[in-house]
């Protein structure tokens, strides 16, 4: 077996965390996708894969030499496909991760119309209320709302999101509506978190952020829990202004403390290898840019 078929078995196991489901996926024998690792591990002189009774898993170098594989098998690919006329046309499974809500409201729909655009592109999504490692996960893309930290990521903002303190009218006709951040030690609250920790809430006053930590009856771990229990009146919470965006319509919420807010977060659209990316990445990135930016919900 040669080098690349050698690398296109190790991707099978590693995805599938076995060599059995590989050897399915690949139609060989387990002994021969056995050997085949074996061989690549020798060859590379290094531990690929931790086996056990139960499960195969990444060891560091092999979480590294896994993502160069399907670097550079994915480059092949486009190779080939641009040597015959193809190169035009993406093609291959496209992984995308976002925020739960956020993914659903405005990823989706810019991924199957990219879908739709490009037949021979298959996708899976992983939304999620918490930072991915696109890199551990398997996946190419994701739409990030936070101020992102020195990566090996390429990056591209789309827009600006507020994160707002917001109540039920009858909460805040019944309680009073908190002047200043202070003023919630005397309310209810109700945290959005994916940690079961007392909230944290930062607010600038006087040009200096200052942290309230409001008592929390209810800890949520999705958004949409936070706000219905804002809309049933149980307290004030403080969410992303987009995941509110029908209920100020509708008047079920309001905002509060509007002139202590933070400076809104940049939405990112990220993704691994930078222009070097294959096709069918650079197409969706440079899709997804260009709608998302042309949301005017997303300015800010």
């Amino acid at each position: 077996m040669d080098r690349l078929d050698a690398m296109r078995v190790f991707v099978a196991v590693a995805e599938g965390q076995g060599f059995s489901s590989a050897a399915r996926r690949l139609a060989m024998s387990p002994p021969s996708v056995t050997r085949a690792v074996a061989a690549l591990e020798e060859r590379v002189g290094a531990r690929l894969l931790r086996r056990t009774t139960r499960s195969v898993r990444l060891t560091e170098a092999g979480t590294r030499f896994l993502a160069d594989c399907k670097r550079i098998l994915g480059e092949i690919e486009e190779a080939e496909a641009s040597a015959a006329g193809a190169h035009a046309a993406p093609r291959g499974q496209l992984g995308v991760s976002a925020p739960v809500m956020f993914g659903r409201l405005f990823v989706a729909p810019v991924l199957l119309d990219f879908l739709e655009r490009h037949p021979r592109v298959t996708a899976q999504t992983l939304l999620v209320d918490r930072i991915v490692d696109l890199m551990d996960e398997g996946l190419d893309v994701a739409v990030r709302i936070a101020d992102l930290a020195d990566s090996s990521l390429s990056a591209v903002r789309v827009g600006w999101m507020r994160r707002v303190v917001c109540a039920s009218p009858a909460y805040l006709a019944a309680r009073g509506t908190p002047q200043v951040p202070a003023d919630l030690s005397r309310h209810d609250a109700i945290a959005f978190s994916a940690s079961a920790t007392r909230p944290e809430w930062p607010f600038v006053s006087g040009g200096k952020t200052r942290t309230v930590r409001p008592s929390a009856q209810l800890i949520a771990n999705t958004a949409e829990v936070a706000v219905a229990a804002a809309v049933a009146g149980r307290g004030v919470t403080r969410v992303l202004a987009y995941q509110i965006a029908a209920e100020l319509s509708s008047g079920q919420l309001q905002i509060v403390l509007a002139d202590f807010e933070r400076p809104p977060l940049p939405i990112h659209v990220v993704h691994l290898e930078g222009r070097r990316a294959v096709a069918r990445v650079r197409a969706f990135v440079d899709f997804a840019v260009d709608r998302l930016r042309a949301d005017p919900r997303l300015q800010g």
